[in-house]
C-alpha cells in the first residue's frame, strides 16, 4: 500500500473514531456471504458502521491516540479485524447476541472502548450488551427520585380522601341527631307552658 493511501486510510479511521463516541473491534473472519451481507444490513439498522481494517494502519491510530485506555486495544488486533462504530454503547453487543443467537459464530468481540473505559476478550459480550446509554442512566435516576415523591404524595391523596371519608360520615352521624333535635324542642317548649 503506496504511504499516501495508508495516509488517507488513517485519516479516514480517526475521523471515524472522532464521530462515534464507542466502537467494537471484532473478528469476522469465516463469515460466508449471505452471513456477512445480513451482518451489514443489521448493523446499518442499528446505526452502526462496519469496517474491515488493517490491523498495523488500526494501530497506528490508537498509539497516535492522546487517550492511555484506547491504547490498551492494541494487543487485541490480530488476525482479521473489523470494527464497529457507535453512538449507543450496547447497540454492537446487543447485535452480536442476537447473531449468536441465530446461529452465527461470528462476529467475536475482541475489545470494545464504551463510555470512556476499556473492555477485552469475548467474555465481556453481556457487559457490553447491558451498558445503558446516558439518556437511559438519568430516567432510571429520575425515576428513582421520584418514587419516594409518588409514594408520599399518594399517601397525602389518601389521607386527605380518608379526611373527607371521615368528615361525611361525621356529617351523617351528626344529621339524624340535628333534625331530632328540632323536635324534641316542642317538647321542651310545652313543659313549661303546661306550668
Amino acid at each position: 500500500m503506496k504511504k499516501e493511501l495508508k495516509a488517507q486510510v488513517i485519516e479516514s479511521i480517526s475521523a471515524q473514531l472522532s464521530e462515534y463516541s464507542d466502537f467494537y473491534i471484532t473478528d469476522i473472519a469465516g463469515l460466508n456471504a449471505g452471513q456477512t451481507s445480513k451482518l451489514r444490513r443489521e448493523c446499518f439498522n442499528e446505526g452502526i458502521s462496519l469496517n474491515v481494517v488493517k490491523n498495523t494502519l488500526f494501530a497506528h491510530v490508537l498509539k497516535a491516540s492522546e487517550n492511555e485506555d484506547i491504547k490498551a486495544l492494541i494487543d487485541t488486533l490480530v488476525g482479521n479485524t473489523a470494527i464497529m462504530y457507535t453512538n449507543v454503547p450496547s447497540a454492537p453487543g446487543k447485535l452480536i447476541k442476537k447473531l449468536q443467537k441465530e446461529g452465527f459464530q461470528k462476529p467475536v468481540v475482541k475489545g470494545a472502548y464504551v463510555q470512556g473505559c476499556t473492555f477485552i476478550g469475548e467474555d465481556k459480550l453481556d457487559l457490553l450488551a447491558a451498558i445503558k446509554t446516558k439518556e437511559e442512566l438519568i430516567g432510571d435516576i429520575i425515576a428513582l427520585l421520584q418514587s419516594p415523591i409518588q409514594r408520599v404524595m399518594g399517601g397525602l391523596e389518601n389521607a386527605a380522601e380518608g379526611k373527607a371519608d371521615d368528615e361525611k360520615i361525621g356529617a351523617a352521624i351528626a344529621a339524624p341527631a340535628t333534625e331530632e333535635a328540632p323536635a324534641e324542642a316542642p317538647a321542651a317548649a310545652e313543659a313549661p307552658a303546661a306550668e
